[in-house]
């Protein structure tokens, strides 16, 4: 996968979200959810048309501010918290696996976080 082209899939997501240590996919409410050491960083809506990752506000506000139409807070509190809806066909691969790090590396436990080196 050319992470410098274009547009992401539901697929690529998967793909790129799996590819973290410890990942694992799981199933709740209707959708897929991928989750490192029993805890949710990101995931897929159930027509698989968005993503979700679970951002720091901060971390919201810089993607958002980057890509808008990428990026977007979920309403309300859940988006407050900084969970962030990622427009698939709108987003780059390159910005997708950014967010996914960053998500997973905000639930990852820190020693697990600390033994994983992205480029």
């Amino acid at each position: 996968m050319n992470l410098n082209e274009g547009t992401m899939t539901a697929h690529e997501f998967r793909t790129l979200a799996l590819a973290l240590p410890a990942t694992v996919e799981k199933e709740h409410v209707g959708h897929a959810d991928f989750r490192v050491r029993g805890k949710i960083f990101a995931s897929l809506s159930p027509h698989e048309a968005w993503g979700m990752v679970k951002l720091t506000p901060e971390q919201q506000r810089e993607f958002v501010r980057d890509e808008p139409k990428s990026f977007q807070p979920f309403n309300g509190a859940w988006g407050a918290r900084g969970y962030t809806k990622v427009h698939l066909l709108a987003a780059k691969k390159q910005t997708v696996q950014r967010a996914l790090v960053t998500a997973w590396r905000n639930t990852a436990p820190k020693r697990l976080s600390e033994q994983f080196k992205d480029e």
